[in-house]
Parts: structure tokens; sequence; C-alpha cells
């Protein structure tokens, strides 16, 4: 029995005209701890995109168990050679996947692979953004040398000695993050302040991953800003601050509101202003496509440091990305349409 259920398909009500919508596959799911948080994205997807517009169907990826919702309830196999589904004696193809699987096989350019062999556009970064970005700390470091500001961190391979924990705590100071390389939703992420803790940080980390980062902390302003290209515009989102009583942004202030997130941000103008222009110039140089979302820390004197890039962020009604699009004075739905329909121009 498959476990995933979110919606049925969208039936439009055209009466006897011929249904020219395009089919719209939200794909969610995948293999990483952040299932759950993926199926809500889902969720908010669906009850975003526009139904006058696009037959949405929700499939569900679990390892190899990939599936359709036709009805309420009621699951088809997808057939892996060309991402189509029979119901009913009727086969159905579909136009477009807006992918929305946090981890992997969506976020690290897998999917986006076989998808690419297929010829089936989808909404997100292709293989090497995706798998670029997926990889914190080649991400990081790979943007470190067009001048971006990191903190400094060390990586960790599961396969390989630990370096001692004095040599650690020597390299990125106290108290410092620890989390998988690879890993989202701040599952396996502890903030360290004793060198007595880095070694049980190391082994919970390991557990989402085969990398771990020991990463400097910084104190200041957290602050996310997301963005979207299409053909004919670059749009960068009022710039979102991120407020908790929590020792960071964990799990549980990500998703059940033990936090402030303000919108917009209370920074000078000039700040905002670099940060969305930085935001859309790091767009650029990996190559990103559809709408990711930049997490930075604001340290003393205003500086832009960046934590990481997210190329499928949140998209749950509550998410960074729809808070942002509302304060822009944006329709979500516009938003979705135009990376949908930018593909098709």
């Amino acid at each position: 029995m498959h476990t995933c259920k979110i919606f049925r398909t969208f039936a439009g009500k055209l009466g006897n005209c011929v249904n020219m919508k395009k089919k719209i596959a939200i794909i969610a799911g995948g293999d990483s701890s952040e299932y759950g948080v993926s199926l809500r994205s889902a969720a908010g997807i669906y009850s975003f995109l526009d139904k006058e517009k696009y037959d949405v169907t929700v499939v569900c990826l679990r390892g190899s168990d990939w599936k359709a919702e036709v009805e309420e309830n009621v699951w088809v196999d997808i057939d892996k050679n060309d991402f189509s589904f029979t119901y009913n004696g009727k086969k159905t193809n579909f136009d477009f996947a807006y992918i929305t699987i946090h981890g992997t096989p969506g976020e690290n350019g897998v999917l986006q692979g076989y998808l690419d062999m297929i010829g089936l556009p989808y909404s997100c970064c292709g293989v090497l953004a995706a798998a670029m970005t997926f990889n914190k700390y080649t991400c990081n470091h790979y943007l470190q040398g067009f001048d971006v500001r990191i903190a400094p961190s060390m990586l960790l391979r599961k396969n390989e000695p630990l370096p001692t924990l004095s040599t650690i705590v020597e390299k990125v100071g106290l108290p410092c993050f620890i989390k998988s390389n690879v890993g989202g939703s701040s599952f396996g992420c502890t903030k360290v302040k004793s060198e007595a803790d880095v070694l049980p940080a190391i082994q919970s980390a390991f557990k989402e991953g085969d990398e771990v980062i020991c990463e400097a902390f910084m104190q200041g302003v957290e602050i996310t800003c997301g963005v979207y290209k299409v053909k004919d515009k670059a749009v960068a989102f009022p710039i979102t601050e991120v407020v908790t009583s929590n020792e960071f942004f964990d799990y549980d202030a990500k998703y059940n509101g033990q936090v402030d997130e303000i919108t917009p941000a209370r920074i000078p103008e000039e700040v905002r202003d670099a940060v969305q222009a930085q935001t859309l110039r790091i767009y650029d140089l990996l190559g990103c496509s559809g709408i990711i979302r930049v997490d930075y820390i604001l340290t003393e004197g205003w500086q832009i440091n960046l934590l990481e890039v997210n190329t499928t962020p949140g998209m749950t009604v509550t998410s960074f990305i729809p808070q942002q699009i509302r304060a822009a004075g944006l329709d979500i739905k516009d938003v979705l349409t135009d990376i949908i329909e930018n593909h098709f121009v």
C-alpha cells in the first residue's frame, strides 16, 4: 500500500469540450528524512497551481515505488519508460514535472537526469546545478571563488579517519555547527558548544549521509531571499528575517512555529538591495532554473555571509517562498504559471 496521500487528480469541468490543459505532475516523496516535508510542499503546490490551465496529478516516489494518485486513495504505477500511467484503459503522459522532493533523488540531480533522458521538462535546476547545490561544502567553496563570503569549515567523510577533536575546534572554533553535507530541514544538525559534544554531533550527522560539515558559528541576523528568472524577467522577492528563541533555526523552528519570520526583513535598504543582487548573481553563477532560495547571515557591519543555496525550497502555505511572494504583492498562481510556461515559449 502506498503511504503518500495528498490529493487526487483535478478533473476540469469542461463539459463536452476537448481538454487542452497541460498535464502537470507534482513529484513528491523521495528517499530522505525530508519525505514528510516534501508531501507538505506538494500539498501547497497543488493548492497554488492554476486548475483552469492545468490538470494536476501528485506522483509519489519512494525508492523504486513510483505511483500516481488518480483518484482519492487510488494509486497506480508509473511506467518508468516514459513517466506515464494507465488507468481505466487510458494512458496519460505528462507535459511538465514540478519537482518538490527535498533530498534525493529530486534535489541532487538524479531525477533531473532521468527526466532529461525522457525529454520531460521540469521546474527546477538541471543536473549540474542540482548536484552542486545539494553538496553544501562544494557549492559554498565554489561560490567563494567568486568572492562570496562563507564561514570557515571542514569536511569529514565516513570512511576516512577523523581529525582529532582539538583539530576541529582549532579550525572552526566554538560554538560551531555540525551537520550533514547533503541533508536538509536541519535533520542531523547540532549546535556544538564544547569539545566533548563534537563527536556525538558528528555521529548524529553521519546518520543523514556519508559526509559531514563542521562549520564556524557566525553571530548575526539570519535572512533568506528567494528569486526566479524566466526568459523575459528576473524577480527578487522581499527578504525574510528569521528570529528564533531556539539555539538555531532547527526543525521545530522551521515546521512547528517556534520562530518569527519577518517579511520584509528589518535591514537597511542598501543591504536589502545588495542581498537581492547577490542572490540573482548566485543564480547565474550556478546556472539555476525555477525558484531558488538563498540563506545568509548578516554579521557586524552588515557583511553578507552565505549559509546555503536551496534549489527546491519548501512550498507549504507558510514556507518562506509563498510568504515572500505575498509580501511582493504577487499571486503565487501567476509565479508558478511563469515557471511552467517558460518551458513552452
